[in-house]
């Protein structure tokens, strides 16, 4: 009897370390994302102008989405709301931005955004995979 209750102790001690590195990911993978949004609120002018020099079409609409993507994806990710897909979808936004963005491999500054950004979506497709975990609004809905 004795064993069993260690066991269930230790069982609960794993299962809340896991959904509170759960949790720690979720913040840490976000934090970009929220800064990164409110950033480009704070200086719009700039930020059309940077999407204009790379060449994509409609700078202010492809600025509003990044904003939204960013931020809402951002929250959304940290509360663990549809986490699969917030964060299948982060995934593919971090891609897509490297390959528009920072596809100047020859530049060292150019390679190592691109490759942070290949390795966020690294991490957040862990997130798409396994969830977002206990703590978490996907985990009350269930």
């Amino acid at each position: 009897m004795t064993q069993s209750i260690a066991l269930s102790s230790a069982t609960d001690s794993s299962v809340t370390l896991s959904a509170s590195a759960s949790l720690a990911g979720r913040v840490l993978l976000s934090a970009i994302f929220v800064l990164s949004g409110i950033s480009k609120v704070s200086a719009p002018a700039g930020m059309i102008g940077y999407i204009e020099s790379v060449g994509l079409p409609f700078p202010t609409l492809a600025l509003a989405i990044a904003i939204l993507v960013e931020v809402v994806g951002g929250i959304a990710l940290i509360l663990g709301y549809r986490t699969r897909l917030v964060a299948a979808g982060l995934a593919l936004f971090s891609v897509a931005t490297a390959l528009a963005f920072h596809n100047e491999l020859a530049d060292q500054s150019q390679f190592i955004h691109f490759f942070k950004n290949i390795a966020m979506a690294g991490g957040l497709l862990q997130v798409a995979a396994f969830g977002a975990g206990r703590f978490s609004l996907d985990a009350r809905r269930t």
